[in-house]
């Protein structure tokens, strides 16, 4: 059991059996009436989003979340295959639990792996991955002023927006958490 006092993104609840993830909170004293936590929850099994308020100080329970450094070894065909670093142990994981996540994925690449009482919830990668782009349309000189972007393929094949001036086979930073906004060049 926790407070509202103690709340933090990526904290796991347990509210009425199901399990929440902790996206956003925000202590709110008013200036009359008493204070309260504004959150946004996500609903670690079906992903679904919603805005819960408690009242500062509440007891809220929170879930045992296991977070482990897994290597991602390879796609069956049906799940995906993770090693535990430690242990060597392989775990399959179905591909809703994924989820995004397989857009920034290579192979041998670590990630955390999040399980409650073995089951695993969730698989968190990196903040930024760097990702070598397969395809794109040549850049045209001139295009580095502009805000304007062009699609390009990722050797994962997802297809994010790219500045015009990215050129085929460029190796570039990614944000896995913003659905995958380019960031940067990769110098080297």
């Amino acid at each position: 059991m926790a407070t509202t006092n103690d709340l933090k993104n990526g904290l796991v609840l347990n509210i009425d059996g199901q399990l929440w993830q902790v996206v956003e909170f925000q202590h709110v004293k008013p200036g009359k009436g008493p204070a309260f936590v504004r959150t946004k929850l996500k609903n670690v099994e079906s992903g679904k989003n919603v805005d819960k308020t408690f009242n500062a100080g509440t007891k809220v329970e929170t879930a045992t979340v296991d977070r482990r450094s897994y290597q991602y070894l390879y796609n069956d065909g049906t799940n995906y295959v993770f090693m535990d670093t430690a242990t060597y142990d392989q775990i399959e994981v179905d591909p809703d639990l994924v989820g995004d996540a397989k857009n920034y994925m290579l192979e041998n690449q670590d990630v955390i792996v999040a399980t409650n009482e073995g089951r695993v919830l969730f698989i968190e990668l990196p903040a930024s991955v760097e990702l070598t782009i397969t395809y794109t349309e040549p850049g045209v000189v001139g295009d580095s002023a502009t805000g304007r972007t062009k699609p390009a393929t990722l050797e994962t094949g997802h297809e994010i927006q790219v500045p015009l001036f990215i050129e085929q086979g460029e190796k570039i930073k990614v944000d896995t958490r913003d659905g995958g906004a380019y960031l940067s060049r990769v110098k080297g």
